[in-house]
């Protein structure tokens, strides 16, 4: 590949998992050993030309069946959603990389960073469901994560708000409590899979912060204020609680922020 730009391209265009996955990892290899060039010219090719598999089918959320946690099925079904998630994290990072240009070379490295991270959490997860007899693709998904990336794909900051510190960072907040249900099953092996996940998390998250405080800052900007605009925009003001005011403060949530989020809640979870 000609350049991190060219190799994010590769990634996002590619039609099948394995090659995503392989070409991540490649990346992040060629990066760490200095034969990536960071360029940061020409124009993006449209969001609309990432590829995804064909399976899993992309339903709306409502369609997807719920299932309880104390039942084989149930647990698959869970495990199937956090694969998909982490699976469009991938896709996520490559693209937050790819569409937004001329930014510090740290930027390009933290999110082909996180595009590792999210390939070793996709295949944690996958290598779970065909240990119960299962496997990615095998059950319907929803589309959401990735709709907000391809509607904030006009703006980096308007990313970096919606995508990291809205949708990812809702991870932080329901994750702990999937981890305890799974406990008192007593799938530890899905549990430590998603403690590792969640810890990661936390970091992914905080990049969001960084990057968007930072992008505040070159514009000259409140990025408070800035935040819950985007929000009330793009989301119509919907931010779900109950939050993990914990987990959110070390992702680099403020107390003023978490107090806008939920005013009755600010105490940790």
């Amino acid at each position: 590949m000609e350049d991190l730009f060219a190799w994010a391209e590769a990634v996002l265009s590619a039609p099948a998992v394995q090659d995503k996955l392989d070409l991540t990892q490649e990346a992040a290899r060629a990066l760490g050993a200095g034969r990536l060039p960071l360029a940061r010219v020409g124009e993006p090719l449209p969001i609309a030309s990432a590829c995804f598999p064909e399976k899993p089918s992309r339903v709306n959320p409502r369609e997807l069946p719920r299932r309880r946690l104390n039942s084989l099925e149930g647990r698959i079904a869970l495990l199937h959603a956090v694969a998909h998630i982490e699976f469009t994290a991938i896709q996520l990072a490559w693209d937050h990389l790819y569409r937004f240009r001329g930014l510090p070379e740290a930027y390009y490295r933290d999110w082909l960073g996180v595009a590792e991270e999210e390939a070793r959490h996709f295949q944690l997860l996958r290598e779970r469901l065909r240990a119960l007899g299962a496997d990615y693709g095998d059950l319907p998904a929803h589309g959401g994560l990735w709709d907000l990336a391809v509607e904030t794909a006009y703006d980096v900051a308007a990313r970096m708000a919606l995508v990291p510190r809205f949708m990812e960072a809702r991870g932080l907040d329901v994750t702990p409590g999937m981890i305890e249900k799974l406990r008192e099953t007593g799938d530890m092996e899905s549990v430590a899979a998603l403690e590792i996940i969640l810890r990661d998390e936390v970091r992914h998250v905080a990049l969001g912060t960084q990057w968007f405080h930072w992008i505040c800052a070159q514009r000259g900007i409140e990025p408070e204020d800035t935040y819950f605009g985007l929000i009330d925009r793009h989301m119509k003001g919907q931010a779900r609680g109950p939050f993990n005011t914990d987990l959110r403060r070390r992702a680099g949530f403020s107390e003023q922020e978490l107090a806008r989020l939920d005013p009755g809640q600010l105490s940790p979870t």
